[in-house]
Protein backbone atom coordinates (compact mmCIF):
# COMPACT_ATOMS: atom_id res chain seq x y z
CA UNK A 1 0.00 0.00 0.00
CA UNK A 2 1.74 3.35 -0.91
CA UNK A 3 2.24 5.52 1.85
CA UNK A 4 0.90 9.44 1.23
CA UNK A 5 2.08 12.54 3.18
CA UNK A 6 5.02 13.46 4.39
CA UNK A 7 6.42 10.65 4.54
CA UNK A 8 6.39 9.67 0.40
CA UNK A 9 8.81 12.32 -0.56
CA UNK A 10 11.62 11.30 1.85
CA UNK A 11 11.14 7.40 0.81
CA UNK A 12 10.99 9.05 -3.22
CA UNK A 13 13.61 10.96 -2.41
CA UNK A 14 15.71 8.08 -1.40
CA UNK A 15 15.82 6.22 -4.68
CA UNK A 16 16.94 9.52 -6.44
CA UNK A 17 20.07 9.22 -8.04
CA UNK A 18 22.49 11.82 -10.17
CA UNK A 19 23.79 10.32 -13.57
CA UNK A 20 25.70 11.32 -16.62
CA UNK A 21 22.39 11.99 -18.18
CA UNK A 22 20.58 13.36 -15.06
CA UNK A 23 18.48 12.11 -12.22
CA UNK A 24 17.19 8.78 -12.14
CA UNK A 25 15.82 6.38 -9.81
CA UNK A 26 12.09 7.18 -9.67
CA UNK A 27 9.60 6.17 -12.31
CA UNK A 28 6.45 7.72 -12.91
CA UNK A 29 3.46 6.71 -10.69
CA UNK A 30 0.40 7.52 -9.24
CA UNK A 31 2.05 7.74 -5.58
CA UNK A 32 4.90 10.12 -8.07
CA UNK A 33 2.37 12.29 -9.41
CA UNK A 34 0.15 12.84 -5.94
CA UNK A 35 3.50 13.59 -4.27
CA UNK A 36 4.88 16.08 -6.87
CA UNK A 37 0.89 17.54 -6.45
CA UNK A 38 1.19 18.26 -2.74
CA UNK A 39 4.73 19.36 -2.81
CA UNK A 40 4.23 21.87 -5.08
CA UNK A 41 1.18 23.19 -3.12
CA UNK A 42 2.96 23.14 -0.42
CA UNK A 43 5.96 25.45 -2.10
CA UNK A 44 3.17 27.65 -3.58
CA UNK A 45 3.86 26.33 -7.24
CA UNK A 46 2.63 26.64 -10.45
CA UNK A 47 4.35 23.62 -13.29
CA UNK A 48 4.91 24.37 -16.75
CA UNK A 49 6.21 21.91 -19.28
CA UNK A 50 7.13 22.20 -22.55
CA UNK A 51 5.39 20.25 -25.75
CA UNK A 52 8.61 18.11 -25.71
CA UNK A 53 8.82 17.05 -22.48
CA UNK A 54 8.17 13.15 -21.66
CA UNK A 55 4.44 12.58 -21.43
CA UNK A 56 4.58 11.48 -18.13
CA UNK A 57 5.89 15.21 -17.31
CA UNK A 58 3.29 16.72 -19.54
CA UNK A 59 0.51 14.77 -17.87
CA UNK A 60 1.11 16.26 -14.09
CA UNK A 61 1.85 20.11 -15.17
CA UNK A 62 -0.41 22.40 -14.25
CA UNK A 63 -0.06 24.18 -17.90
CA UNK A 64 1.47 22.60 -21.14
CA UNK A 65 2.69 24.80 -24.53
CA UNK A 66 5.49 26.66 -26.21
CA UNK A 67 7.86 28.52 -24.69
CA UNK A 68 6.75 31.88 -24.13
CA UNK A 69 3.21 31.23 -24.41
CA UNK A 70 4.44 29.79 -20.69
CA UNK A 71 6.51 32.16 -20.05
CA UNK A 72 3.42 34.75 -20.07
CA UNK A 73 1.45 32.40 -18.03
CA UNK A 74 4.21 32.09 -15.43
CA UNK A 75 3.74 36.15 -15.56
CA UNK A 76 0.08 35.91 -14.70
CA UNK A 77 -0.06 32.89 -12.21
CA UNK A 78 -1.03 33.58 -9.07
CA UNK A 79 1.89 31.46 -7.63
CA UNK A 80 5.41 33.22 -6.58
CA UNK A 81 7.22 30.07 -7.58
CA UNK A 82 7.43 29.12 -11.52
CA UNK A 83 8.97 25.37 -11.74
CA UNK A 84 9.85 25.21 -15.57
CA UNK A 85 9.67 21.52 -17.20
CA UNK A 86 11.90 22.30 -20.54
CA UNK A 87 15.53 23.63 -21.27
CA UNK A 88 17.90 26.44 -19.48
CA UNK A 89 16.72 29.48 -22.12
CA UNK A 90 13.12 29.01 -21.46
CA UNK A 91 13.39 29.11 -18.05
CA UNK A 92 15.51 32.38 -18.34
CA UNK A 93 12.67 33.53 -20.23
CA UNK A 94 10.08 33.37 -17.72
CA UNK A 95 12.41 35.06 -15.37
CA UNK A 96 12.65 37.78 -17.17
CA UNK A 97 8.87 38.33 -18.04
CA UNK A 98 8.24 37.72 -14.03
CA UNK A 99 11.94 39.12 -12.49
CA UNK A 100 10.24 39.09 -9.05
CA UNK A 101 9.29 35.12 -8.93
CA UNK A 102 11.43 32.11 -7.88
CA UNK A 103 12.06 30.27 -10.97
CA UNK A 104 13.01 26.70 -10.93
CA UNK A 105 14.18 24.69 -13.34
CA UNK A 106 14.33 20.41 -12.83
CA UNK A 107 17.76 19.99 -14.20
CA UNK A 108 20.10 23.16 -14.64
CA UNK A 109 22.17 21.17 -17.46
CA UNK A 110 19.02 21.00 -19.77
CA UNK A 111 20.61 23.31 -22.20
CA UNK A 112 19.63 23.86 -25.97
CA UNK A 113 22.11 23.54 -29.45
CA UNK A 114 19.79 26.12 -30.50
CA UNK A 115 20.35 28.57 -27.89
CA UNK A 116 23.90 28.08 -27.49
CA UNK A 117 25.08 28.52 -30.85
CA UNK A 118 25.47 31.91 -30.73
CA UNK A 119 26.96 33.56 -27.73
CA UNK A 120 26.84 37.29 -26.57
CA UNK A 121 30.25 38.19 -27.80
CA UNK A 122 29.49 36.52 -31.07
CA UNK A 123 26.64 38.69 -31.17
CA UNK A 124 28.36 41.71 -30.41
CA UNK A 125 30.91 41.34 -33.23
CA UNK A 126 28.50 40.41 -35.51
CA UNK A 127 26.43 44.04 -35.07
CA UNK A 128 29.86 45.68 -34.86
CA UNK A 129 30.20 44.66 -38.98
CA UNK A 130 26.62 46.13 -38.91
CA UNK A 131 25.98 48.88 -36.78
CA UNK A 132 22.78 50.10 -38.19
CA UNK A 133 21.28 46.60 -38.68
CA UNK A 134 18.22 45.98 -36.36
CA UNK A 135 18.69 42.21 -34.77
CA UNK A 136 15.93 40.23 -34.37
CA UNK A 137 16.75 37.52 -32.06
CA UNK A 138 14.64 33.71 -32.04
CA UNK A 139 12.84 33.41 -28.20
CA UNK A 140 14.89 30.12 -28.45
CA UNK A 141 18.61 31.90 -27.21
CA UNK A 142 19.77 32.90 -23.71
CA UNK A 143 18.82 35.90 -22.07
CA UNK A 144 22.28 37.60 -22.39
CA UNK A 145 21.30 37.86 -26.32
CA UNK A 146 17.93 38.90 -25.65
CA UNK A 147 19.42 41.94 -23.88
CA UNK A 148 21.20 42.82 -27.16
CA UNK A 149 18.33 42.56 -29.39
CA UNK A 150 16.14 45.12 -30.78
CA UNK A 151 13.34 42.64 -31.52
CA UNK A 152 12.48 39.30 -30.35
CA UNK A 153 10.52 36.56 -32.37
CA UNK A 154 8.50 33.51 -32.31
CA UNK A 155 8.09 30.86 -35.25
CA UNK A 156 5.04 31.77 -35.74
CA UNK A 157 5.39 35.59 -35.97
CA UNK A 158 9.09 35.95 -37.12
CA UNK A 159 7.82 36.86 -40.98
CA UNK A 160 5.67 39.85 -39.37
CA UNK A 161 8.42 41.02 -36.92
CA UNK A 162 10.93 41.28 -40.13
CA UNK A 163 7.81 42.63 -42.18
CA UNK A 164 7.70 45.24 -39.72
CA UNK A 165 11.06 46.75 -40.01
CA UNK A 166 11.68 49.61 -42.18
CA UNK A 167 12.80 48.25 -45.77
CA UNK A 168 15.94 50.24 -45.70
CA UNK A 169 17.43 48.44 -42.82
CA UNK A 170 19.22 45.63 -43.02
CA UNK A 171 18.35 42.32 -40.45
CA UNK A 172 20.69 40.45 -38.49
CA UNK A 173 18.41 37.41 -37.81
CA UNK A 174 19.26 35.12 -35.36
CA UNK A 175 20.03 31.95 -34.41
CA UNK A 176 18.33 29.76 -36.45
CA UNK A 177 19.29 29.10 -39.97
CA UNK A 178 16.07 27.11 -40.94
CA UNK A 179 13.70 29.57 -39.72
CA UNK A 180 15.51 32.61 -41.72
CA UNK A 181 15.62 30.95 -44.58
CA UNK A 182 11.73 30.12 -44.53
CA UNK A 183 11.55 34.43 -43.43
CA UNK A 184 13.63 35.54 -46.39
CA UNK A 185 11.78 33.61 -48.75
CA UNK A 186 8.46 34.70 -47.94
CA UNK A 187 9.15 37.98 -47.12
CA UNK A 188 11.37 38.33 -50.36
CA UNK A 189 14.01 40.35 -48.10
CA UNK A 190 17.21 41.07 -49.57
CA UNK A 191 18.96 42.69 -46.79
CA UNK A 192 18.75 39.79 -44.34
CA UNK A 193 21.71 38.37 -42.96
CA UNK A 194 21.21 35.04 -41.41
CA UNK A 195 23.26 33.27 -38.24
CA UNK A 196 24.23 29.79 -39.67
CA UNK A 197 23.09 28.11 -36.01
CA UNK A 198 20.21 25.12 -35.56
CA UNK A 199 18.90 22.89 -33.16
CA UNK A 200 20.38 19.48 -33.79
CA UNK A 201 17.52 17.58 -33.44
CA UNK A 202 15.69 19.69 -36.18
CA UNK A 203 18.16 20.18 -38.73
CA UNK A 204 18.56 16.15 -38.14
CA UNK A 205 15.05 15.77 -39.77
CA UNK A 206 16.17 15.72 -43.49
CA UNK A 207 14.35 16.02 -46.76
CA UNK A 208 14.83 12.91 -47.91
CA UNK A 209 12.91 11.44 -45.24
CA UNK A 210 10.35 14.08 -45.53
CA UNK A 211 9.37 13.35 -49.56
CA UNK A 212 9.63 9.46 -48.50
CA UNK A 213 7.22 9.42 -45.92
CA UNK A 214 4.71 11.99 -47.80
CA UNK A 215 5.06 9.51 -51.01
CA UNK A 216 4.19 6.38 -48.83
CA UNK A 217 0.91 8.50 -47.41
CA UNK A 218 0.06 10.46 -50.12
CA UNK A 219 -3.68 11.06 -48.13
CA UNK A 220 -1.85 12.71 -44.90
CA UNK A 221 -1.28 16.34 -44.18
CA UNK A 222 2.25 17.61 -43.40
CA UNK A 223 2.86 19.93 -40.23
CA UNK A 224 6.50 20.93 -40.24
CA UNK A 225 8.06 23.06 -37.99
CA UNK A 226 10.09 25.73 -39.53
CA UNK A 227 13.55 25.49 -37.55
CA UNK A 228 13.92 21.56 -39.69
CA UNK A 229 15.99 20.75 -42.16
CA UNK A 230 13.24 19.75 -44.36
CA UNK A 231 10.96 22.44 -44.49
CA UNK A 232 12.91 23.92 -47.94
CA UNK A 233 11.86 20.24 -48.76
CA UNK A 234 7.82 20.18 -47.90
CA UNK A 235 7.35 23.75 -49.79
CA UNK A 236 9.26 22.09 -52.79
CA UNK A 237 7.18 19.10 -53.06
CA UNK A 238 3.64 21.73 -52.80
CA UNK A 239 5.51 24.25 -55.75
CA UNK A 240 6.01 21.43 -57.88
CA UNK A 241 2.57 19.29 -57.14
CA UNK A 242 3.84 16.66 -55.77
CA UNK A 243 1.69 16.89 -52.79
CA UNK A 244 -1.36 19.23 -52.24
CA UNK A 245 0.34 22.56 -51.11
CA UNK A 246 -3.45 22.66 -48.74
CA UNK A 247 -1.88 19.78 -47.27
CA UNK A 248 1.36 21.29 -46.17
CA UNK A 249 1.58 23.44 -42.93
CA UNK A 250 4.84 25.29 -41.63
CA UNK A 251 3.76 25.45 -38.40
CA UNK A 252 4.88 26.84 -34.96
CA UNK A 253 4.91 23.68 -32.16
CA UNK A 254 1.67 26.17 -30.76
CA UNK A 255 0.36 26.24 -34.30
CA UNK A 256 0.68 22.34 -34.49
CA UNK A 257 -1.77 22.61 -31.67
CA UNK A 258 -4.55 24.76 -32.75
CA UNK A 259 -4.19 22.76 -36.79
CA UNK A 260 -4.85 19.42 -35.73
CA UNK A 261 -8.06 20.50 -33.77
CA UNK A 262 -9.36 21.96 -37.62
CA UNK A 263 -7.45 19.24 -39.69
CA UNK A 264 -10.50 16.74 -41.52
CA UNK A 265 -7.47 14.49 -42.72
CA UNK A 266 -7.06 10.80 -40.69
CA UNK A 267 -3.39 10.94 -41.04
CA UNK A 268 -0.68 13.88 -39.98
CA UNK A 269 3.08 13.51 -40.82
CA UNK A 270 4.83 15.52 -37.86
CA UNK A 271 8.04 16.92 -38.76
CA UNK A 272 8.83 18.08 -34.79
CA UNK A 273 10.88 16.74 -31.92
CA UNK A 274 8.65 13.44 -30.99
CA UNK A 275 7.67 14.84 -27.99
CA UNK A 276 4.62 17.35 -29.57
CA UNK A 277 2.93 13.89 -30.52
CA UNK A 278 1.30 13.46 -27.19
CA UNK A 279 0.00 16.85 -27.47
CA UNK A 280 -1.22 16.13 -30.94
CA UNK A 281 -3.00 12.89 -29.63
CA UNK A 282 -4.66 14.66 -26.97
CA UNK A 283 -6.37 17.31 -29.07
CA UNK A 284 -7.29 15.38 -31.90
CA UNK A 285 -7.74 11.84 -30.84
CA UNK A 286 -9.19 10.05 -33.98
CA UNK A 287 -6.10 11.52 -36.07
CA UNK A 288 -3.13 8.97 -36.60
CA UNK A 289 0.02 11.10 -35.82
CA UNK A 290 2.94 9.90 -37.16
CA UNK A 291 6.53 11.18 -36.93
CA UNK A 292 8.87 11.79 -40.09
CA UNK A 293 11.41 11.31 -38.13
CA UNK A 294 11.03 9.16 -34.97
CA UNK A 295 14.82 9.03 -33.63
CA UNK A 296 14.14 13.24 -33.33
CA UNK A 297 13.82 13.26 -29.35
CA UNK A 298 15.94 16.29 -27.79
CA UNK A 299 18.45 14.74 -25.22
CA UNK A 300 18.20 18.03 -23.36
CA UNK A 301 14.21 18.14 -23.15
CA UNK A 302 14.09 14.40 -22.25
CA UNK A 303 16.74 15.19 -18.88
CA UNK A 304 13.50 16.75 -16.94
CA UNK A 305 12.13 13.30 -15.54
CA UNK A 306 10.21 12.17 -12.39
CA UNK A 307 13.25 12.46 -10.50
CA UNK A 308 14.25 15.83 -11.56
CA UNK A 309 11.09 17.10 -11.07
CA UNK A 310 10.84 15.63 -7.53
CA UNK A 311 14.09 16.57 -6.64
CA UNK A 312 12.95 19.97 -7.93
CA UNK A 313 10.03 20.58 -5.64
CA UNK A 314 11.48 18.75 -2.17
CA UNK A 315 15.06 20.60 -2.45
CA UNK A 316 13.70 24.09 -4.10
CA UNK A 317 16.76 22.82 -6.68
CA UNK A 318 17.81 24.42 -9.55
CA UNK A 319 17.08 28.04 -9.35
CA UNK A 320 16.99 30.34 -12.06
CA UNK A 321 18.94 33.89 -12.14
CA UNK A 322 19.26 36.57 -14.44
CA UNK A 323 20.70 39.90 -13.24
CA UNK A 324 18.48 42.75 -13.40
CA UNK A 325 20.26 44.87 -16.03
CA UNK A 326 20.02 41.85 -18.11
CA UNK A 327 16.49 41.04 -17.47
CA UNK A 328 15.31 44.66 -18.25
CA UNK A 329 17.27 44.78 -21.60
CA UNK A 330 15.41 41.29 -22.40
CA UNK A 331 12.24 42.06 -21.67
CA UNK A 332 12.30 45.45 -23.75
CA UNK A 333 13.42 43.30 -26.72
CA UNK A 334 10.46 40.80 -25.83
CA UNK A 335 7.92 43.54 -25.62
CA UNK A 336 8.59 45.25 -28.52
CA UNK A 337 7.45 42.43 -30.09
CA UNK A 338 4.74 42.04 -28.60
CA UNK A 339 3.59 45.37 -29.43
CA UNK A 340 3.68 44.52 -33.00
CA UNK A 341 0.86 41.75 -32.71
CA UNK A 342 0.28 38.04 -33.20
CA UNK A 343 3.17 36.54 -30.56
CA UNK A 344 1.93 33.50 -31.18
CA UNK A 345 3.43 30.11 -30.44
CA UNK A 346 7.49 29.80 -28.40
CA UNK A 347 8.93 28.00 -31.20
Amino acid sequence: MATTGANTAPALMEHVIDGPFGYGGVEASPEWANEVERLARQRGATILAHNYQLPEIQDVADHVGDSLALSRIAAEAPEDTIVFCGVHFMAETAKILSPDKTVLIPDQRAGCSLADSISADELRAWKAEFPNAVVVSYVNTTAEVKALTDICCTSSNAVDVVASIDPDREVLFLPDQFLGAHVKRVTGRENMHIWAGECHVHAGINGDELTEQARAHPDAELFVHPECGCATSALYLAGEGAFPAERVHILSTGGMIDAARAATSTQVLVATEIGMLHQLRKAAPGIDFKAVNDRASCKYMKMITPAALLRCLTDGADEVHVDRETAARGRSSVQRMIEIGNPGGGE
